[in-house]
């Protein structure tokens, strides 16, 4: 219940808005993910080529966030979000429904949009609704929601996956999306005060660091998703139950974690934090790339897991060194950065590690970490710059 409850200072309205968008998209998209290689293999007989593409354009979404901006031209963004809920919602819920290989495609590109938008837009209305101190906080704090949304839809697949078929595992956790959604919509958040959005692509010199961040940041995460649990389960031999108890170790872990981040970023700096991020993901890279017991692999991706998530100090540091006016278009562009690697680290590291074994694509992580380190350095450096040319422009105004 104290996830539920906003931090101090925060609109309650605001808050509990993102909050209910933000536990629907999260569960639905978890569900998804639990139920979906099992379903293409078992009821849609879906080949391991097909799967691919499926996988592949999964990610397309991801990378044409970018038209989210000519929507801001014709739509409020907190009726966005509903809408980008309620894709994400049918999306999953009638995926059970079509176990064909066309079908599949379409059901997954209709989850994986609304998924995508909303965490855009998710991202932009979290820097606008509060201020700099307060944001860290309730990001933590609906990162900790997500993970108790997470840790339900794997409990839900995990109990009930032997008793009820596909179609109807997919329509209840869709379902509770949709339901979200709807009552999402009834809602209507306050926008008093909030900054006008600039309507077109933003691009700026000075936001080159976030952009460099953002981008390794995506890379990271791609050798995570694509090679960590890959090897656990090739070179290891985890099964699906093992596979699914780890995931909930991980949301379980981070449903309580998560909240504390945000108290982190104030009393630390997203500098320290994003310094730990990289710093221990060099070590947890080197470890997938040599280490050969496996229990102590699968405690490298629990901690891969929980470090991950110190990422959000990457986004509070765009709210200190951004114009308000730039933060919905720039969570777009920052999107489409992210998922560039999307297309390209899956394909080349799985070459590589056909070519020259499981290590490579590891060690390729650890290079990303090592530059990331070094870049984060210069983030104080960034704010202060900020600051100074904030406090210039405004005292050319008075």
């Amino acid at each position: 219940m104290a996830l539920l409850a906003p931090p101090p200072g925060a609109s309650s309205s605001r808050y509990l808005f993102l909050v209910l968008l933000t536990f629907g998209t999260t569960m639905s998209f978890q569900g998804w993910t639990l139920l979906y290689t099992n379903f293409a293999v078992e009821v849609a007989g879906l080949s391991a080529a097909q799967n691919g593409v499926v996988q592949s354009l999964r990610e397309i979404p991801g990378l044409l966030g970018l038209l989210i901006i000519p929507l801001l031209c014709l739509f409020r963004e907190h009726t966005l979000a509903v809408a980008a809920t309620l894709a994400t919602g049918i999306g999953t819920a009638i995926a059970g429904l079509f176990p064909s290989y066309g079908m599949v495609i379409l059901t997954t590109l209709c989850m994986s949009f609304g998924f995508h938008y909303y965490e855009a837009i998710n991202q932009s209305l979290q820097l606008q609704y509060f201020d700099l101190r307060t944001t860290p906080l309730v990001i933590g704090k609906l990162r900790g929601l997500a993970a108790g949304g997470s840790l339900l839809a794997a409990c839900l697949v995990f109990f009930l996956s032997g008793l009820l078929p596909y179609w109807v595992l997919f329509a209840l956790i869709g379902g509770i999306c949709i339901a979200a959604a709807c009552v999402g919509w009834f809602m209507r958040p306050s926008e008093q005060g909030l900054p006008a959005q600039r309507k077109k692509i933003v691009l700026r010199l000075r936001y080159r660091l976030f952009y460099a961040l953002t981008f390794l940041a995506g890379a990271r995460r791609q050798i995570f998703i694509a090679f960590a649990l890959f090897l656990l389960v090739e070179k290891f031999g985890f099964s699906v139950r093992t596979v699914s108890m780890l995931f909930m170790a991980n949301y379980a872990i981070n449903w309580f974690l998560n909240p504390l981040l945000g108290k982190a970023i104030n009393y630390f700096g997203e500098r320290f934090l994003l310094s730990c991020e990289y710093g221990f993901s060099t070590l947890i890279f080197l470890g997938y790339a040599s280490l050969d017991t496996a229990w102590i692999v699968g405690m490298l991706y629990i901690l891969d897991y929980i470090f991950f998530n110190f990422s959000i100090a990457l986004r509070t540091f765009f709210q200190k060194i951004a114009d308000v006016s730039d933060i919905a278009p720039s969570m777009a562009v920052g999107q489409t950065i992210n998922h560039i690697s999307a297309v390209i680290i899956p394909a080349l590291g799985g070459a590589a590690w056909v070519a020259w074994g499981s290590a490579v694509p590891f060690y390729g992580g650890m290079v990303l970490s090592i530059l990331s380190f070094i870049l984060v350095q210069f983030i104080d450096a960034e704010i202060r710059r900020a600051d100074m040319m904030r406090n210039v422009r405004a005292d050319s105004a008075k």
